[in-house]
């Protein structure tokens, strides 16, 4: 019988049920309604103003039907805001609200100082070294994955 605490996919499951806990717990410490997911979205459009709903949903590899949502709530919290695209008309680019960017500048340094307590029992160096990992095992394993990471070339 296999030792499920020690297998990969559960030990996996549960590092991403403490990051959504410490993130969520800290957001609302903040007095914010904000997912890691809408996090991740805000930082996107921060980095790459003007980009549509498939390429934001790529860059933080998630599916595009679950990225709609995200944008209806962001955009209905005033935080981001959607636009006729110049090239396409059918198409609406993204980019964030004066209020997005406020709101992100201020809670950017709130999440950078939460990591290392998703990691709580690790020295920093043993951070270091997992994120390494983790980072090259989700690298190898993109293309299994049905919300691939999807980096467009500049």
């Amino acid at each position: 019988m296999p030792e499920i605490h020690l297998m990969a996919g559960h030990l996996i499951r549960r590092l991403n049920q403490i990051s959504v806990s410490v993130f969520q717990e800290r957001m609302t410490a903040e007095g914010l309604d904000l997912t890691s997911v809408q996090f991740a979205a805000l930082v996107m459009l921060q980095q790459h103003p003007g980009i549509d709903q498939t390429t934001l949903a790529g860059l933080i590899a998630h599916d595009r039907a679950t990225m709609g949502g995200v944008i209806d709530r962001l955009a209905a919290k005033g935080l981001l805001q959607r636009q006729i695209s110049p090239r396409d008309r059918r198409a609406r680019v993204l980019s964030l609200t004066g209020e997005g960017e406020e709101l992100l500048s201020r809670i950017t340094p709130v999440v950078e100082a939460l990591q290392p307590e998703i990691l709580a029992g690790l020295s920093p160096a043993e951070q270091a070294t997992f994120l390494g990992l983790a980072a090259k095992a989700a690298a190898a394993g993109n293309e299994l994955s049905r919300a691939p990471l999807r980096v467009p070339a500049d």
